[in-house]
């Protein structure tokens, strides 16, 4: 056997075993996992947009019906404008910071959003506005499109921080740099978490 052949295969063999102990201390597992999070977080965004872009023909839509509560549409336009002034790069999921300012923004943008459709039931000409119908079915269906896509997010992320916090691979993630990445949470948690109050005092409302 020649020196270069011995060389050779002294190099393959070294490759083997580092392939090797790569796989067995989780490298692969969170090669894997953060591109599945990756994936997941795209979608999310994929579905702010489609609200983003469907907004303003709702907001125009609207504005055609006399009297209608100005205020309301202006809550809507800002909060849109501030959600979408958020650049949202895939960057974003490895800083909590600037995913918690993008989650407060969206969900400032959700909670305009619901004011708008509740107050329209008091507007008769709008309810029978078949292009706001149109309009509507479409955002109720993207809210629901963005709330399956965030639960997908929330299942890739506790995959992933649960390889990144156990033992052995956290050591890998320390040498790799795998963080933990943020993960959503409940925006009113304080407000949810107190029991709804139930009084018999006055009849309910037909």
């Amino acid at each position: 056997m020649t020196f270069s052949i011995a060389r050779r295969l002294l190099g393959a063999i070294a490759a083997l075993g580092t392939a090797l102990a790569l796989t067995g201390c989780g490298y692969n597992d969170f090669q894997r996992l953060d591109e599945q999070t990756k994936s997941a977080w795209a979608e999310v965004l994929n579905q702010y947009q489609r609200r983003a872009d469907l907004i303003p023909n709702i907001v125009a839509t609207v504005k055609g019906e006399a009297n209608f509560e100005q205020e309301t549409l202006t809550k809507v336009v800002e909060a849109r404008a501030k959600a979408t002034s958020i650049q949202a790069t895939p960057e974003l999921v490895n800083n909590p910071e600037a995913f918690n300012k993008f989650q407060a923004a969206q969900g400032e943008l959700s909670s305009a959003l619901s004011r708008l459709l509740v107050v329209t039931e008091n507007y008769p000409n709008l309810k029978a506005n078949q292009g706001f119908q149109d309009l509507r079915v479409q955002l109720e269906g993207t809210e629901n499109r963005i709330t399956v896509a965030r639960g997908r997010y929330v299942k890739a992320v506790q995959d992933y921080n649960v390889l990144a916090r156990s033992f052995p691979t956290n050591l890998t993630a320390m040498l790799f740099s795998y963080p933990v990445k943020p993960n959503f949470t409940v925006q009113n948690e304080a407000q949810i978490s107190q029991p709804p109050a139930v009084s018999f005092d006055k009849p309910a409302s037909k």
